[in-house]
């Protein structure tokens, strides 16, 4: 009899893999989970991370790192509530309820979006940035050159254009326009990031519950679709965006935490099969994280996204995405039912994740 295709795939580098084989997949392994930036990609995981964050991390209690950019960041942030079930059914109640006019205009954007972060944290931000064991960073870029501090439309045209040029020539020109700062939990040593790794400029902030609300929104704020967030407290002064502009999917340094002998997985729930560096670098099929330079870096990680076969059963054959925005156009009600039908489709994803951690297959793995 023909085996059924899993909803998910599992990807591991060598020391991860080698883990699996070994020990299965332990909750008590892992030292950090990464959120990528995709916007409504992202509602395909509620179901699994209310599991990962609800019961099976909380099963093994340590102290671990959450790290995320733009929605990852909000995802990130819901699980470090006391109630992470109830955070994240808030967020993607309030995700899938955003309604746009034709045309918005950036201002109107800006404040849907604080209103979707005002009901996810409202009453919440004490929680969040004290968690007894979860410690939550937020990546954010900071602009420069005309980027710095755009006071018109055509600075930050100018601004992007040659940022896009310059990342097309290569990453390392990117980091000419943006550099990276991470607002996070200051209990985390964060030894893996803060020795330098890449090109990019990058410096580290304390996250408190006076900065919490504009570190996620300008973590989460796209160029010309939002208005730039102005200043975060407590952190580098400058104009800041997506945290996705540098780091997209997370292509991180993980393997520094490789050797923690309280064990140095990273487990990363992904809505992909691929880790892609930068936002700009979608178009770019030869920018991938774990080639050339950073060869390596993926060595323990753990990477879980929903199966080929698990997509061509969701509406449209796909994840939600901000092209659904278009899409769909004013029928609101139209988009919001297919995306709430996707998130209840992620119990899929949700059992078979808990079903391997349960009885590890390791015929379901494949080398990252």
């Amino acid at each position: 009899m023909m085996k059924k295709p899993s909803p998910i795939a599992i990807h591991a580098g060598p020391k991860a893999l080698a883990h699996l084989h070994a020990h299965g997949l332990r909750a008590a392994d892992v030292a950090v989970v990464p959120g990528a930036a995709g916007g409504p990609k992202g509602l395909i995981l509620q179901k699994l991370d209310q599991w990962l964050f609800g019961s099976w991390l909380p099963s093994a209690p340590r102290e671990r790192t959450l790290i995320g950019a733009s929605i990852g960041a909000w995802r990130m942030a819901a699980a470090c509530t006391a109630d992470p079930v109830a955070a994240f059914e808030r967020l993607g109640t309030l995700y899938c309820s955003q309604r746009y006019p034709h045309r918005p205009s950036a201002a109107y954007v800006t404040e849907t979006c604080q209103n979707v972060l005002g009901g996810l944290l409202d009453g919440h931000e004490a929680e969040i940035v004290s968690h007894p064991h979860y410690r939550l960073q937020v990546l954010v870029s900071r602009g420069r050159g005309l980027l710095r501090a755009p006071r018109r439309n055509l600075a930050l045209s100018s601004g992007f254009g040659l940022a896009v040029l310059g990342n097309l020539a290569s990453r390392a020109r990117l980091a000419d326009h943006l550099a990276r700062v991470v607002i996070g939990d200051a209990r985390d040593p964060l030894f893996w990031l803060k020795a330098k790794f890449d090109s990019f400029d990058t410096q580290f902030a304390s996250l408190d519950q006076g900065n919490l609300r504009r570190a996620l929104l300008a973590s989460g704020t796209l160029p010309f679709t939002m208005e730039p967030v102005a200043g975060i407290p407590g952190a580098p002064e400058g104009t800041y965006w997506d945290g996705g502009l540098i780091d997209y999917h997370l292509a991180l340094p993980y393997s520094r935490v490789a050797g923690n002998p309280e064990g140095g997985l990273v487990l990363y729930p992904h809505f992909g099969n691929r880790i892609i560096p930068g936002w700009l670098d979608k178009s770019l099929p030869w920018r991938r994280a774990g080639v050339g330079v950073n060869r390596g870096w993926l060595d323990n990680v753990v990477l879980v996204s929903p199966s080929r076969a698990f997509l061509q059963t969701l509406s449209r054959g796909k994840l939600p995405d901000r092209n659904d925005f278009h899409y769909y156009g004013l029928n609101h009600d139209a988009r919001i039912l297919n995306w709430q039908l996707a998130i209840g489709e992620g119990e899929r994803l949700r059992d078979a994740l808990a079903s391997f951690a349960e009885k590890p297959d390791p015929g379901l793995v494949q080398p990252l």
